[in-house]
């Protein structure tokens, strides 16, 4: 029987079309070939005795990668800025070419093989974090959650839309790190978050750091800045700020340790010019650009190694390792081997700029592996040059992921926790790595399964070094299974001080006047224990009590603030309990010296409504060099050129001109009244047909916005940068040239603008 052309045709269609998906499935699963991943030398890098360090992915697979977090099945997830600083001059850094990609090992050798994006057109993304089934990341100034289906995106939810405002993403919001406390915390924000009940929560917390956070067993928050390689809060957070009128200055934001950096070779720096940066072998002195930091919790390296905080100094192509000591209400950090750092490299490319603890115990290091890592607001003459001579400036579409690992100890099998049971995850509470007891408790919080509160109760009698108690406490919390009884037992029976801290935190929610006499037992027993953390952490819990009862809790108060009369971190944490009530402990309780001066403090600023900041500010806003850089691209680059260069027959160079590397006070004289050709610029005259225009009559540029202009261009063009203050702009206001109101070069040259 013939076979009819519409059945033939069909037949080839399906054959067809089977084919191109065929293909096109291959060309998505397969698009990098081994033969086109290039071979990553480590012969110039230089780990600790006793680690070995391993290139697991690198490009093609990511660009310009920032930031990553690992899946529930272990898989690495990883933020790449390909559109940061793109050029010297940092134009098109808008351009939506960022993306999030997921990297996989499909087979088994610890590489990636296979990658695939899993958003992109995304503008400057910064960070992200798998969390409550789905993806937490950033866009542009917007933070976003999105749920996962089979990898790829699903329902989008717009967390906050003024997240990372700031114009600089140097100095915009990151991090995204749950904390052992069940809320997700940032680096360079004053806000932390929380889902609960489905809907978003937004709430202050106090401002941390520049570029990544970490955190120790115990829940204290680690970061850093540029010049502060490492900075840490000695108590946990949101335990010192109860009061909105009273800002401490010693429970949180302290610098751990000095800044000292020990680089095996001469680098760019940005300010390598200014005396002081440079030895006398030319190596960078003190760290300029540390971002990064991470407090080891992976129970894969040698016991010494367990809370060591790492930390990265791009600059200078290295690792720092620091040593931490917690004793009692202080943390201190020292510098591992003195003179030495863990991680080295004579690779000017090699850039890390986060670390990570890994599923395995290993520690993951986030190269950015490219040329330019100082943002244009910030970038120096002096560093441009040196990147430009070196061709720094031509290392844009590279990146890498290192892995560090003990020779010592064996890593943990990489586990996949969507296939682990309910039972199965309770006992990974107790793990040594950090990060499977961290992800184990959300998922136990996600999968709401009250059958192993039981359980859970009893882990929080638990006392070992991994804070499995704790653990157990929070997963309790998530799952609305906490009571007062529970609590009360954790703190009368816990042998381990930090459970009893985090446990009386969580018993403010239950103060009620049916259990202020049980509470008031609770709080005599405890202080006569006589230890300093629990007396911390009681003196910063009594809130909600006090709201109840100040005549049973205030003399609680009393004794501590009696017993620690000369230690600033309990008057600010009595403080902190004391919101509202201060005026009564004043009068009725007769304070210590130091306690009654916080007190003064937090009563001037209710009556001035002066709140701690965090309290009031909305967004972070731009930085006044970012600022500056804005306002010389609109007002100044269209006839100077946005690289400072100068357009033929418009304007002259900035770069190289006597006008930029003199007087402050001219230089602001010529923006506020302006300039009329000809003019000699490096000793070539500029015939101009057009006058520079004031800028004096313009209402909305103010003298803040002309300082700010000057402090770029300076930073940008000037051989040396100088300072200049407002206070000179207003004063260069009333220095109106004869004439025409327009200065010449003559004028410019004859006046003395210092008077």
């Amino acid at each position: 029987m013939k076979t009819p052309r519409f059945t033939i045709n069909t037949l080839k269609f399906k054959i067809t079309f089977c084919l191109i998906f065929t293909l096109s499935i291959f060309m998505v699963s397969f698009r990098i070939l081994p033969s086109d991943v290039p071979k990553i030398s480590l012969d110039g890098y230089k780990v600790e005795d006793g680690f070995e360090l391993k290139v697991i992915s690198s490009e093609p697979f990511l660009k310009a990668p920032v930031s990553m977090d690992f899946d529930n099945k272990g898989r690495m997830w990883v933020v790449e800025m390909i559109g940061y600083m793109p050029n010297l001059e940092g134009i098109g850094e808008e351009v939506p070419n960022g993306r999030i990609t997921i990297l996989e090992d499909w087979n088994k050798d610890g590489v990636t093989d296979h990658s695939k994006v899993f958003l992109d057109k995304l503008v400057l993304p910064r960070g992200l974090a798998h969390v409550y089934g789905g993806l937490l990341y950033v866009d542009g100034p917007k933070l976003w959650f999105v749920e996962i289906k089979n990898d790829k995106p699903g329902k989008k939810t717009l967390v906050d839309p003024v997240y990372a405002e700031g114009g600089n993403v140097e100095h915009s919001s990151n991090g995204l790190m749950m904390n052992i406390d069940n809320w997700i915390y940032n680096a360079n924000y004053n806000f932390r978050y929380q889902l609960k009940n489905g809907k978003w929560i937004k709430e202050p917390t106090s401002y941390r750091g520049q570029w990544g956070i970490t955190k120790d067993n115990f829940g204290r928050l680690y970061y850093n800045n540029n010049s502060t390689q490492l900075q840490g809060d000695y108590v946990l957070p949101n335990k010192a700020i109860r009061n909105r009128y009273f800002k401490p200055s010693t429970a949180e934001n302290q610098r751990l340790t000095n800044n000292r950096v020990f680089p095996i070779q001469q680098t760019s720096v940005n300010r390598g010019y200014q005396k002081g940066v440079l030895d006398e072998k030319g190596l960078l002195k003190d760290v300029t650009a540390a971002c990064g930091p991470l407090v080891y919790r992976g129970g894969a390296f040698p016991a010494s190694y367990n809370q060591n905080a790492f930390v990265c100094v791009p600059e200078v192509n290295l690792i720092k390792r620091n040593i931490l000591t917690f004793k009692n209400t202080q943390t201190t950090a020292t510098q591992a081997i003195e003179g030495k750092e863990f991680l080295t490299s004579t690779d000017e490319g090699f850039r890390p700029v986060n670390l990570f603890n890994g599923p395995d115990g290993a520690i993951y290091v986030v190269d950015m592996h490219r040329g330019i890592i100082q943002h244009k607001a910030y970038i120096s003459q002096y560093l441009t040059e040196q990147l430009a001579a070196k061709k720094l400036d031509t290392l844009q579409n590279a990146g890498r992921i290192l892995k560090i690992t003990s020779k010592a100890v064996k890593t943990h099998p990489i586990p996949d926790l969507t296939k682990a049971s309910t039972k199965e995850l309770v006992a990974l509470l107790s793990h040594s790595n950090g990060w499977i007891r961290d992800r184990s408790q959300q998922i136990l919080i996600q999968k709401k399964d009250l059958i192993v509160v039981k359980e859970l109760i009893n882990l929080t009698k638990n006392s070992n070094e991994f804070a499995t108690a704790i653990h157990a406490l929070y997963v309790l919390e998530g799952l609305n299974a906490l009571s007062f009884t529970t609590l009360s037992d954790v703190v009368n029976q816990s042998k381990q001080p930090e459970t009893i801290a985090h446990a009386l935190g969580l018993l403010e929610r239950f103060a009620s006047m049916p259990n202020v006499a049980k509470m008031k037992t609770t709080c005599t027993q405890l202080l006569a224990q006589n230890n300093e953390v629990i007396d911390l952490y009681l003196s910063m819990s009594l809130n909600a009590w006090l709201k109840l009862s100040e005549a049973t809790f205030l003399p609680i108060l009393t004794e501590i603030d009696k017993k620690y009369a000369a230690q600033k971190i309990y008057q600010e944490a009595i403080v902190s309990s004391l919101e509202g009530r201060e005026e009564n402990y004043l009068n009725a309780m007769n304070p210590n010296a130091l306690l009654r001066s916080s007190l003064t403090v937090a009563l001037n600023n209710r009556q001035k409504k002066e709140m701690n900041p965090i309290f009031v500010k909305e967004k972070n806003t731009v930085d006044n060099r970012t600022k500056g850089l804005q306002l010389y691209r609109t007002i100044c680059a269209t006839c100077h050129g946005a690289d400072g260069k100068g357009i033929q027959d418009l304007a002259p160079p900035l770069k190289g001109s006597e006008y930029i590397d003199g007087s402050m006070r001219r230089l602001a004289a010529i923006i506020l009244h302006g300039v009329s050709g000809p003019i000699q610029v490096n000793g070539k005259l500029y015939q101009l047909n057009n006058e520079m225009p004031a800028l004096i009559n313009n209402k909305e540029i103010s003298d803040q916005d002309i300082t700010d202009i000057i402090r770029f261009t300076q930073n940008a063009f000037a051989k040396e940068g100088k300072g200049i203050s407002v206070d000179d702009v207003k004063k260069m206001r009333e220095r109106k040239p004869d004439g025409n109101g327009i200065f010449n070069e003559k004028q410019l040259l004859e006046t003395d603008f210092e008077k």
